[in-house]
């Protein structure tokens, strides 16, 4: 393709994004923004269903936002879809195929593609599913990391069908979590963790939950990736391990604003311990089922067992 061919088709491309409507602030009813991130350069690409705020000085997202509406649900497939640059961005503020080319690195989804594919018509959630691969939603996963997440990527599903109202919709913040030991890999600082906050209705009211995953004992195996470094202030963690967390946990590990859903964490330990140092308190799951919370989760917000069977799905 000529150089004004390519022009063309990325004008094109840019012109058809920019009529996206992104996350629904008011998905749940009350108002729900995405958390911003104060003192660094950022930008707020909206897509179909989902929005990503990009960090400039990383080249990845800070956090990814999607409002999932688990009746509107629909199996769509991925072949074919390619991966693609979004052209509403500079190429040097994202992170594009040359950090996944040629390794075992992987392009982790962050708003993942089960979630972002809904709609009231198929090509609606055909549209969702093709904008999940823009590299501004991905992140740079262990290969290993990112096919062995079925409990990471099932809380999601879990969430869905237990803990919300009648309605069954679901808001996921995700993105990593970027610290000062993060290996620098072609160019790019790959995140040894990653953060998931959910928040939905419990009762009318809104409620969330925090949750952490690492990858570190998985980048360590990669031999073209420096060694990785430890991070102080989290519990030694090992492969696949996932950890329910106090959202002003992953507030103060990402310095994103979190504070609306701080106040409404349904951890019971992050309202007896309000200032327990961060990791202090951090419970790992070893299935949906250990999840520690202050009510039961129901399908229909009352009180139950909390022992809803759940499918856990592919990305």
């Amino acid at each position: 393709m000529d150089e004004l061919s390519l022009t063309q088709t990325t004008a094109t491309a840019s012109r058809v994004l920019s009529g996206r409507a992104g996350f629904d602030t008011n998905f749940l009813g009350p108002a729900v923004p995405v958390p911003a991130l104060a003192a660094t350069e950022t930008v707020l690409l909206p897509y179909t269903h989902f929005s990503v705020l990009m960090r400039l000085d990383k080249r990845l997202a800070a956090v990814a936002a999607v409002g999932i509406d688990g009746d509107k649900l629909m199996d769509v497939g991925r072949s074919g879809i390619q991966w693609r640059l979004d052209p509403r961005l500079a190429e040097d503020k994202q992170t594009g195929e040359r950090v996944y080319a040629r390794n075992d690195i992987d392009r982790g989804h962050l708003v993942r593609r089960a979630s972002a594919v809904w709609g009231d018509t198929r090509a609606e959630a055909a549209q969702a599913n093709e904008d999940t691969f823009h590299y501004t939603n991905a992140a740079p996963q262990a290969a290993q990391f990112n096919q062995g997440l079925e409990l990471w990527l099932g809380l999601e599903s879990y969430l869905l069908q237990n803990a919300t109202d009648h309605r069954r919709r679901l808001i996921v913040f995700t993105g990593p979590v970027f610290s000062d030991v993060d290996p620098v890999y072609r160019g790019v600082e790959i995140p040894l963790q990653f953060f998931k906050v959910a928040a939905f209705l419990y009762q009318g009211q809104l409620a969330a939950t925090g949750y952490v995953v690492d990858q570190t004992p998985q980048l360590a195996g990669l031999p073209d990736v420096p060694r990785p470094g430890v991070i102080g202030d989290a519990p030694p963690l090992g492969p696949f391990r996932t950890f329910q967390v106090p959202i002003r946990d992953i507030a103060a590990l990402t310095r994103l604003d979190l504070d609306q859903l701080t106040a409404v964490d349904r951890m019971p330990i992050a309202s007896t311990l309000p200032t327990a140092r961060a990791g202090s308190t951090w419970r790992q799951l070893h299935s949906a089922e250990d999840l520690d919370l202050d009510f039961d989760l129901d399908e229909h917000g009352e009180q139950g067992n909390g022992s809803a069977a759940v499918t856990l799905p592919r990305v």
